[in-house]
């Protein structure tokens, strides 16, 4: 088992908080894993085994406690007052009323309580009610590049050279169970299709009881064909008005929030760098993992630019950056990422294959006012040599690159 060490370094700060720790992401991502790396952990601070306990409501074995009552009735019983237990609970989600749940252990036991969930929204109503500030979230997205070639050291054969590496992490994106063997690009595809459609109907249609299945895959279509690109819920209706498909805007929007709750698509808004303002308008949608597009759509050449940004994207937020689109006056610089009072400017292209594409990408960033660290991060092969400050990344370059 490969340690995934920026998460296992997240949750060993907060080990004994009295907070509810709540790993969040798509599933198959690996937030099991890092449970059981977090219970390795544990035991290696020197934790009674016998005071640790795990359950994954995944399995058929944990059936029988998929309601409030069941599940407290089992986890008092095998708890004694007075002494400290740890509870790391999988696929919260799962058990109805779990809320209730873990304020009620937090009331009457010494507990401390990690759980893991495949749908962001369960932050939102359910815990604002039982736990508000009583909890904090880390999000676990799929391999990162650093991790992928991890699993690259230990999986493939021969091992790939970092170049090379980059060339099959952007064909099969980052989800570890298809870097755990040498599949070829079919089978990566049809594994990847399993985990879609596990998403797509678990965490999407039965939970926000989506009727217009059909109508809800002609919006995901829209979204990933349009990775990179500024849009609205108005658009999407617009677009399908054009294709005699009359569709109501709010509930395009309700769709677009439901994708977003199962981790399949991320919302970034645009900040206004002159105004100082978030705008409403106009957003972009990322994917929680490329290989879901190509699963699904195929791989397109055309489409490389909006998939260099969505790798930029998720590792800035893997890195824990708040991430924008950043507009000055016509202009606009592909993201703002601010992480305590730290700020940094990224634009992404693919190549920059002539002086006008050089002015595209490097006139944005020099107009900027201030001093923060502003980045061109492309695919060339080539090294151009910074610009007033702005520094050339070759892609597999920044994302190995821990100084920012």
């Amino acid at each position: 088992m490969i340690k995934r060490t920026s998460y296992l370094t997240q949750l060993q700060q907060w080990i004994d908080k009295p907070l509810v720790k709540i790993l969040t992401g798509i599933r198959r991502s690996g937030k099991s894993t890092v449970l059981l790396l977090l219970k390795e952990e544990l035991v290696r601070k020197g934790i009674p085994v016998n005071t640790i306990h795990t359950l994954n409501f995944e399995s058929f074995t944990t059936e029988h406690l998929k309601n409030a009552t069941s599940l407290y009735a089992h986890l008092a019983a095998i708890m004694t007052k007075g002494q400290k237990f740890y509870l790391l609970l999988d696929e919260i989600q799962e058990v109805q009323e779990w809320e209730k749940v873990i304020n009620s252990l937090l009331v009457d036991y010494s507990v401390d309580i990690y759980l893991t969930g495949s749908n962001s929204h369960l932050l939102s109503s359910e815990l604002a009610t039982y736990l508000a500030g009583r909890y904090i979230e880390i999000p676990v997205y799929t391999l990162s590049f650093s991790e992928y070639l991890a699993f690259n050291a230990v999986y493939q054969t021969p091992v790939l050279g970092t170049k090379e590496s980059f060339a099959t992490y952007l064909r099969k994106g980052g989800f570890p169970l298809v870097h755990t063997a040498n599949y070829d690009e079919h089978a990566t595809y049809k594994v990847i299709r399993d985990i879609y459609a596990s998403v797509l109907l678990r965490d999407t249609i039965q939970r926000y009881k989506i009727r217009d299945i059909e109508l809800l895959e002609r919006v995901i279509r829209y979204v990933f064909d349009n990775v990179g690109n500024t849009f609205s819920g108005k658009s999407i209706a617009d677009y399908f008005k054009s294709q005699y498909r009359k569709t109501d805007v709010n509930t395009i929007y309700n769709y677009l929030t439901a994708l977003e709750g199962a981790f399949i698509l991320y919302r970034v808004s645009r900040f206004d760098i002159k105004g100082k303002e978030i705008l409403k308008t106009q957003e972009k949608f990322f994917v929680s993992d490329l290989s879901l597009i190509y699963a699904m759509m195929g791989y397109r050449d055309q489409m490389i630019s909006g998939i260099l940004e969505n790798i930029v994207f998720l590792e800035l937020k893997r890195r824990e950056y708040q991430v924008y689109i950043g507009k000055l006056d016509t202009r606009e610089i592909d993201f703002i990422a601010e992480k305590q009072g730290k700020r940094i400017y990224v634009q992404v292209a693919y190549k920059l294959e002539s002086d006008t594409t050089i002015e595209r990408e490097f006139s944005p960033l020099l107009a900027l006012p201030d001093q923060f660290p502003k980045y061109v991060v492309t695919m060339d092969e080539f090294w151009k040599e910074d610009v007033q400050g702005v520094k050339h990344f070759q892609i597999h370059d920044f994302l190995l690159d821990n100084r920012y």
